[in-house]
């Protein structure tokens, strides 16, 4: 998603980090960095800003591709060859941070008068603790919220100004959206057996009082249930289980979805595929006052335990949090943090949807953190398929989810 724009803001980064501009010499200290971001992303952009001010410090870039992320990097560090920043996936951090691979932030980032913790959103500051301590930076967010079609909303006698606020709304909106005839789903989500079904099941889970510790809870059962409703009353497609949040939304922005939940990455595409009026919505509640909550996606920065210049790697660290105001102007991505405006766009839709992600990230929540976090979602992922194929009741899928939850904790 974003906006393809590229500025050198030298000048700035100059007065906002404070790194001494020396010029480059044989004795700079390199330090290296891991990212999958491309040529039309942060990373290099920031890093090859940051080597244009000659602070002594050289930075040496190296893209890395998702898959890779977790065993490439710690097989780099058990080997002596891990760089010294990393980007990793937010419920990937806890992994390291607990296998003693990520350098303890925590003084660092007390004394700094870049970084302050005040600034961050909660769910993404969350997501770099572990056993109480800081071992990283948040370097974007996003999450999810409703999308719905205006038009299709007027014409089935529902107001486009009143988008749906509980489950029970989102139920009825969605019975009265569905329309066979016209090949029209009330409802598009993804309930995909990978981390997507997780992300956007979980904060059902949350805002019904569990959590993926007791995600048997009544309430959690009741978010499955309410799931395998719109599942079983065809409200969404029977693909919902196989297919992802990308082509979930391609449904909606071609029309055959009255609804979708997804992120923010979508509103791009939405602006250039979707021929008709629409607008986004906070995730509904279980009831009137509930709790809210949200996925939480996107990377951290860390810096790996074994760098050998620990005070260089921070600086740019800190170089890349004061340049944190260009994460949406220049690339198009949502700062984790909450004393960033995001610029206007323009485009009266986009800026309206922003303005909901904006909110609904007051309420983002991150996945686990916990070391062992893909064994847990994969058990909540298994839950999942099970119920809405109809193998076995919700509870039961949970309770069984739960069982294995618990050896994994422990």
């Amino acid at each position: 998603m974003g906006i393809r724009r590229y500025a050198m803001l030298a000048a700035v980064a100059l007065a906002s980090v404070s790194v001494s501009g020396v010029p480059a010499s044989a004795e700079d200290v390199t330090i290296s960095v891991w990212s999958l971001d491309r040529d039309i992303q942060p990373a290099p952009n920031l890093i090859k800003d940051f080597n244009a001010l000659n602070t002594g410090i050289k930075v040496e870039y190296r893209q890395i591709q998702f898959d890779d992320v977790v065993s490439e990097a710690m097989r780099a560090f058990s080997t002596g060859q891990a760089p010294d920043i990393i980007a990793v996936d937010n419920p990937e951090h806890a992994l390291f941070a607990s296998r003693g691979a990520f350098l303890d932030l925590t003084d660092m980032i007390a004394k700094s008068d870049v970084v302050k913790v005040e600034n961050y959103f909660p769910g993404p500051l969350a997501s770099t603790m572990w056993d109480g301590k800081n071992y990283g930076i948040p370097k974007a967010t996003n999450t999810i919220a409703l999308y719905y079609n205006k038009d299709m909303f007027r014409a089935k006698g529902l107001d486009p100004d009143k988008p749906p606020r509980t489950w029970d709304d989102l139920v009825g909106a969605a019975r009265k959206l569905t329309d066979p005839s016209a090949n029209v789903y009330g409802l598009a989500f993804s309930a995909k057996a990978n981390e997507e079904g997780t992300f956007q099941f979980l904060p059902w889970a949350q805002m019904a009082g569990a959590s993926y510790e007791n995600i048997n809870a009544d309430g959690a059962v009741k978010a499955l249930d309410t799931w395998k409703t719109i599942i079983d009353e065809k409200l969404a497609s029977p693909d919902t289980l196989t297919r992802s949040q990308w082509d979930s939304t391609g449904t909606f922005n071609s029309g055959n979805a009255a609804m979708a939940i997804s992120g923010p990455w979508e509103l791009d595409r939405m602006i250039a595929e979707a021929k008709f009026d629409w607008g986004v919505a906070l995730l509904p509640v279980p009831q009137e006052g509930a709790e809210r909550s949200s996925a939480m996606g996107d990377f951290n920065w860390a810096i790996f335990a074994s760098t050998q210049h620990p005070q260089e790697a921070f600086k740019v660290l800190e170089y890349f949090v004061s340049q944190d105001n260009r994460m949406f102007k220049d690339f198009g991505q949502l700062p984790a943090r909450s004393d960033i405006a995001i610029p206007e766009t323009g485009e009266p839709k986009k800026d309206a949807a922003l303005k909901v992600f904006i909110e609904q990230l007051k309420y983002a929540k991150p996945r686990g953190p916990h070391p062992e976090w893909p064994k847990i979602s994969k058990a909540i992922q298994d839950a999942i398929q099970a119920a809405l194929t109809g193998q076995v009741s919700s509870k039961e899928a949970l309770d069984q989810a739960a069982e294995k939850i618990k050896a994994v904790l422990g």
